[in-house]
């Protein structure tokens, strides 16, 4: 396991996961124009999901044997898993422990992005051999 955290694989996945977690907090701000926080965070997951799920396949899982298909499914299997975390820390971030801190500035902000980081190594993981098997 910790060669695998050592990985070219894994830095490249970090790097991706990066871009696609930006993607993500700055799409959540965007749709929380029009929907509440916690329906915000879905829809910035699914859009952050597809930016993660290509640029995976293009650069990071490169010699994957599973089919497109196969590993779309897979994918959004292990990304169930990963926006319910996502979803939990935000929550519970944002409405309870940033609020008993004190924390007002940027709060959501905060919580989302701790939210979207929580899921990291599980989702490297799922998608090794899982997705992209």
């Amino acid at each position: 396991m910790i060669q695998a955290l050592a990985s070219r694989q894994f830095l490249l996945f970090l790097l991706v996961g990066g871009l696609a977690a930006l993607v993500n907090v700055l799409s959540r701000i965007g749709y929380s124009h029009w929907f509440g926080f916690s329906t915000a965070i879905v829809l910035a997951y699914v859009t952050g999901m597809v930016t993660a799920f290509v640029l995976s396949r293009l650069f990071v899982f490169r010699d994957s044997r599973r089919s497109l298909h196969h590993s779309a499914f897979y994918f959004v299997l292990v990304n169930l898993a990963a926006v319910a975390q996502t979803w939990l820390v935000s929550t519970l971030l944002a409405f309870h422990v940033l609020p008993w801190l004190g924390v007002s500035l940027f709060r959501l902000e905060i919580a989302h992005a701790v939210g979207v980081a929580v899921p990291v190594f599980s989702s490297y993981f799922g998608h090794k051999y899982l997705s992209f098997r």
